[in-house]
């Protein structure tokens, strides 16, 4: 089932929970128990200020989890990048030395995207065989020795692009779980329900108005929460969209 169907389910289901509840009180009890003046001037308080709480905790959880998603497109951006150098600068070497590289790089890349992305979007670790190919290029680098000035100009440059390349590739390692520890998440979810039962001490009535904003701001409720579960996976939920630039980095080698 699609997350996006999962979350039009959830917050209809939500909105609906939310309506039925004032209407079916109303019916329950009399007009007179059901006064929206008699609710205490301290409640509406302790509501503000509930929900101003949990609107900051909320926007801080959506700002982390969006500041660890663009950190970790970041490394991939900048580890693939240096690759594509690195192909480029061997342009100098033999054609046999040349193509050779070529094809360690894109045997990496490729590696990347069909076995470590279904890793990291899953919050697991990739296993070590990324960086036993990684090493392999940089050894086959660092074992040719520079035959003519060109070649002694791009040595350095290449070492550099790999060391770039290894330091992007623990830091995108690094980002594959989740953002938000479990703790985080309870007291997000627990606070949204409080949020949205909070709804019902203000003893909100059945007329259009009230009961449409009530079922706006629950729906809002739902879709930041599923905006920040969204967020905290650095790589994405589903697929290997995240990784593009290595896919272009196969394409291009």
């Amino acid at each position: 089932m699609s997350e996006w169907l999962v979350l039009a389910l959830a917050m209809v289901f939500v909105c609906a929970v939310v309506i039925a509840v004032p209407m079916l009180r109303h019916r329950t009890q009399a007009a007179a128990e059901d006064d929206t003046s008699q609710t205490p001037d301290v409640i509406e308080y302790m509501v503000m200020m509930v929900g101003v709480v949990y609107a900051i905790v909320l926007g801080l959880a959506i700002a982390g989890v969006w500041e660890a998603r663009g950190a970790a497109e970041d490394s991939v951006r900048r580890e693939a990048q240096a690759l594509y150098e690195v192909t480029q600068r061997v342009e100098v070497y033999p054609p046999e030395v040349r193509d050779r590289i070529r094809e360690q790089v894109a045997a990496y890349a490729a590696h990347t995207v069909r076995s470590e992305w279904p890793q990291l979007t899953s919050g697991t670790a990739p296993s070590g065989h990324g960086a036993e190919l990684l090493s392999e290029v940089r050894g086959d680098i660092t074992r040719q020795a520079p035959a003519s000035d060109l070649q002694a100009q791009a040595y350095q440059p290449l070492l550099d692009q790999i060391a770039i390349a290894d330091d992007a590739r623990h830091v995108r390692v690094s980002a594959a779980e989740p953002t938000l520890p479990g703790v985080v998440w309870f007291g997000l979810v627990a606070g949204g329900v409080v949020i949205v039962g909070l709804i019902f001490t203000l003893q909100i009535r059945r007329s259009a108005r009230e009961l449409l904003l009530a079922g706006v701001f629950s729906a809002l409720i739902v879709f930041l929460l599923f905006l920040v579960w969204n967020f905290d996976a650095p790589f994405g939920r589903y697929g290997t969209e995240s990784a593009e630039p290595f896919q272009e980095l196969i394409v291009g080698v």
